[in-house]
């Protein structure tokens, strides 16, 4: 295994010069600006509801307490 990389090593290393950058750049592009960012579209006469965790709509049953 050594004897094969010392035998390949300018294109081995080449190829990782080339992989890295590419795979930094990747993860920038990739990233979520900003997680806690929420958009909701919706119609003129609509009633729409946004949360980030769950939401419970009415009254409360005793085993949910």
């Amino acid at each position: 295994m050594v004897e094969w990389i010392i035998e390949n090593k300018t294109w081995l290393f080449s190829g990782l010069a080339v992989a890295i950058p590419l795979a930094i750049i990747g993860w920038i592009i990739s990233r979520p600006k900003n997680k806690t960012v929420q958009k909701q579209k919706s119609g003129s006469l609509s009633v729409n509801i946004q949360a980030g965790r769950n939401v419970s709509i009415g009254e409360r049953k005793d085993h949910e307490r």
